[in-house]
């Protein structure tokens, strides 16, 4: 019964079906990054950061999955089908042509909701980091997507490859940002 209201909803309200679904997933790798780092490894007990889980529930809910949602209906439109070469053609796309610019709303989205001066200032030194594991990460897991996932299914199964990969996103922007390269003006 619960899968057939699982199908149900995704056939019915397949935008919030995989918002939700999207964004829980998002709030759930957060959740385990601060539960292991701030209760697990800190050697005195942290409260998790509620605000943080919010920030993540947001771009999960309202933005990341959006974009993927209407990305992989039109990748499937324009490139439907199983043969290798068009396997091929969606996997380069999504991580050459959808990743970068999904990243860059990752980025600037936690900027904007931390109230960040400089919205760039974590992408300029996280980016190419994030973008090549990423690539580490993506290519063989998008891979499996467009060969053996259905069509309805696809933000599905990348919001739960994502769990994953939201861990590795979290603890890539946990990490603490350089300061910028950028040399200071000379009077």
């Amino acid at each position: 019964m619960a899968l057939r209201l699982v199908k149900h909803a995704f056939s019915k309200y397949p935008v919030t079906a995989n918002a939700v679904t999207f964004g829980s997933l998002y709030v759930t790798a957060e959740l385990s990054q601060q539960v292991v780092t701030k209760k697990v490894l800190a050697p005195t007990p942290e409260p998790i950061d509620k605000a943080a889980l919010g920030r993540y529930a947001i771009f999960g809910c309202g933005v990341g999955s959006h974009i993927l949602y209407f990305w992989y209906k039109w990748l499937d439109k324009k490139y439907a089908g199983t043969a290798t070469k068009t396997i091929v053609k969606k996997v380069l796309l999504d991580q050459f042509l959808m990743t970068p610019q999904l990243l860059v709303a990752f980025y600037i989205t936690m900027a904007l909701l931390e109230g960040r001066e400089d919205l760039f200032e974590e992408m300029r030194n996280k980016y190419v980091k994030t973008f090549q594991t990423s690539c580490l990460f993506w290519l063989p897991v998008q891979s499996v997507n467009f060969l053996f996932v259905p069509s309805a299914a696809r933000v599905v199964y990348v919001g739960t490859s994502s769990l994953v990969w939201a861990n590795i996103l979290c603890w890539i922007k946990r990490q603490p940002t350089e300061p910028s390269q950028a040399k200071p003006v000379q009077d």
